[in-house]
């Protein structure tokens, strides 16, 4: 058995809706094609379809890793010596740091149909950024992995 070079590798993908929406864009695109018949029709249907659900995996395919010395968080990478604590976010609280708690400095990785979060402060005194929000299904284990002094 192999284990993984990352301590914590999550990906945050579009929720199961979304692919139901994406055939509804289709259906809706062979709807408009209907008029010029049956042929149209279905191109409109898988080429509708297509699209929206490649729109869908692109904004849901983020990924979220510690390796190494390093967490990337989207296309973000940031040593895990300039990162301070970090806090877990339950579904009220993480709702509370996306809304008016909430800094324009910050660094987002929001995904709203992801719940529960975690925010890690950054400590680097020349990063502008004061703390990290990453929408994460399993915040208690990236703030472990985050924890955890990589080995030398």
């Amino acid at each position: 058995m192999q284990l993984s070079a990352a301590p914590y590798e999550e990906r945050l993908t579009a929720p199961r809706t979304w692919w139901l929406i994406s055939f509804l864009a289709g259906v809706s695109m062979a709807l408009i094609l209907l008029p010029f018949g049956t042929l149209p029709m279905l191109g409109g249907l898988a080429g509708g379809t297509a699209v929206a659900a490649v729109a869908a995996s692109s904004y849901g395919s983020v990924r979220i890793r510690v390796v190494g010395d390093s967490l990337i968080a989207g296309e973000a990478k940031i040593p895990l010596a300039a990162l301070g604590e970090a806090e877990v976010l339950d579904a009220e609280e993480a709702r509370a740091w996306r809304t008016y708690k909430a800094d324009p400095r910050a660094f987002l990785l929001l995904r709203a149909y992801i719940p529960t979060a975690l925010r890690v402060e950054v400590t680097d005194p020349q990063d502008p950024t004061p703390y990290l929000y990453l929408s994460t299904r399993e915040p208690e284990r990236l703030a472990q992995a985050l924890r955890t002094e990589p080995s030398a």
